[in-house]
């Protein structure tokens, strides 16, 4: 019986033991800024408050620390917007590795019960890395796809002005086939799917994802997270896809998710038209390239970008990732902010 005791105290023990080593699920480590980020983050609050913006929160971490960090309505589950597709895009990250699907094949290849007379010979070229870089060789976003039951169906049978692969356009559309590709291969909803390969190892709560009315997560918008929860997937990246010690997103992934991989520019408008209207890549936010899902910035950093102020901002070089929330429409006075701000204080 003392036996049967101290196995069971030992089984305990190691139980503990690892308890103790799994770093996912405990609160972020904080740190403490230097004089110069305390001066410069209190500039950003009164800057913030003198434009009127509608900040919810922002949270600064530097070397896998929070250094600073202000939250105006708590941290509860925040609407992410299109920060959503990052997230589809290590789904589809995961399904390549797992040899699910594969860059270069074909969307039609993955949907092929839905090729019907009205796919073009175009769209049947369309592979999932033009999905991936916003290069389907749409000239607009083809909105009427919302407006039908089937919207894979719809997307395959839209018009496509260029062939893949040669024209920016941010599509959103695009991303939720990539949605409904993962679902298809893998046999899961995306919110699903990352359960086990994303979720739990970075330590995040099951979130809600918004579907269409097939029942498919809507892949580009609709995600919904906290405030910490981003800051977790910033520091994922930020690690070559390390979190807590452990690879949790493969490591080539996470180098081609934030690497130039073709020329952006802002949405609503394609890169041909952008050269036409003369817009200025010096001081765009925009205009500094697009890898899968995720936008690059000035000042080497790259990121999550949601409509009306949600960030997941990325600065390799200051070893930092700051994150945002918020209800701000000038998205490029937000980042110029920060750029003002805070970043010469990393």
């Amino acid at each position: 019986m003392k036996y049967f005791r101290l196995l069971i105290l030992g089984a305990a023990m190691l139980a503990l033991g690892a308890c103790a080593g799994n770093t996912a699920d405990k609160p972020l480590m904080r740190g403490k800024p230097s004089a110069d980020l305390d001066k410069a983050f209190a500039s950003y609050l009164q800057a913030v408050a003198d434009c009127k913006e509608d900040l919810h929160s922002i949270m600064v971490l530097q070397h896998d620390k929070v250094l600073e960090e202000k939250f105006f309505q708590g941290d509860s589950a925040h609407i992410l917007n299109s920060v959503s597709k990052t997230f589809t895009s290590t789904a589809v990250g995961f399904a390549i590795s797992e040899g699910l699907m594969s860059l270069d094949e074909k969307i039609v290849d993955i949907f092929p019960e839905l090729v019907t007379e009205n796919v073009s010979d175009t769209m049947k070229r369309v592979t999932v890395r033009n999905l991936l870089t916003m290069n389907s060789g749409h000239g607009t976003e083809p909105a009427s796809v919302r407006r039908s039951s089937d919207w894979v169906q719809a997307f395959l049978e839209s018009h496509l002005d260029y062939e893949p692969g040669t024209c920016y356009c941010y599509n959103s559309y695009g991303t939720y086939v990539l949605s409904a590709a993962v679902q298809k291969r893998s046999g899961q909803k995306v919110v699903d799917y990352l359960d086990t390969r994303l979720w739990q190892p970075l330590g995040i709560e099951k979130p809600t994802w918004q579907e269409s009315p097939a029942g498919i997560n809507t892949g580009g918008w609709g995600l919904y997270l906290k405030t910490e929860d981003l800051a977790r997937m910033g520091l994922c990246i930020l690690n070559g896809g390390k979190f807590g010690g452990k690879q949790v997103i493969p490591a080539d992934w996470v180098a081609e998710m934030g690497k130039n991989q073709v020329p952006s520019v802002n949405a609503g408008v394609n890169q041909y038209q952008a050269v036409e209207r003369g817009m200025d890549p010096t001081n765009n936010d925009w205009m500094q390239g697009y890898g899968y899902q995720m936008w690059r910035c000035r000042h080497n950093a790259f990121r999550a970008d949601g409509a009306n102020g949600q960030y997941i901002i990325i600065i390799p070089e200051k070893d930092a990732v700051i994150v945002t929330t918020a209800n701000i429409r000038d998205m490029a006075e937000e980042l110029n902010l920060i750029w003002d701000h805070l970043l010469p204080a990393l």
